[in-house]
């Protein structure tokens, strides 16, 4: 965390809530669930990018040692952190969004994916989008952990989540700017926790 600190000096009033996500995050793993990750427009690119640094390697090899896969194969393999960013189910999205309600339509896939175990990740620079919002609450009735990453200001899912990281901006496009270290952070440490 030295090195997070040391290059975003301003994130350091996060320290206790970006130790607690790498917490929530590590229980998830070791408890065989996975991990459910919503947000809109910028916020929902960064739902992409995480996805792609848990399910690939990121800054480590993640050699498959697991036999039932071929060796041939295993070597064109890498381990995974099992993670599904909500976002890109666009097919189901846009039809739901168009015959039900646009601030059900994380929700919806949460009811859906959403196991035991399972953690939800809800990205929200303000903190209220109301799609966001219902799908954290739908976790909070599964009895799945939450964890939000928004701005500074107090705010509906800072007050819903079990954990939130508030980052020190109020501007949406410079709150982004300091959930990418933060993510890239906890990405980063949870690989090294899984393949050292």
């Amino acid at each position: 965390m030295h090195e997070l600190f040391e290059r975003y000096p301003r994130l350091k009033v996060c320290e206790n809530s970006i130790k607690s996500a790498l917490e929530m995050m590590i229980d998830t793993y070791d408890n065989r669930g996975k991990i459910l990750i919503c947000g809109n427009g910028g916020s929902a690119a960064d739902c992409e990018h995480m996805v792609g640094e848990l399910m690939k390697g990121f800054m480590r090899k993640r050699e498959v040692t697991d036999e039932r896969i071929p060796e041939a194969i295993r070597k064109k393999l890498q381990g995974c952190l099992p993670a599904i960013s909500l976002p890109s189910q666009c097919a189901v999205l846009s039809a739901f969004i168009n015959d039900v309600d646009p601030e059900m339509m994380y929700a919806q896939l949460v009811y859906g994916y959403a196991e035991e175990n399972d953690l939800l990740i809800a990205l929200s620079t303000s903190g209220n989008s109301k799609n966001i919002v219902n799908a954290a609450k739908v976790a909070k009735c599964l009895g799945i952990k939450t964890l939000s990453l928004t701005g500074k200001n107090e705010s509906r899912l800072s007050r819903l989540c079990d954990v939130t990281i508030q980052v020190p901006e109020t501007e949406t496009f410079k709150i982004q700017e300091l959930h990418l270290p933060v993510y890239h952070y906890l990405c980063k440490e949870i690989e090294r926790n899984y393949f050292n």
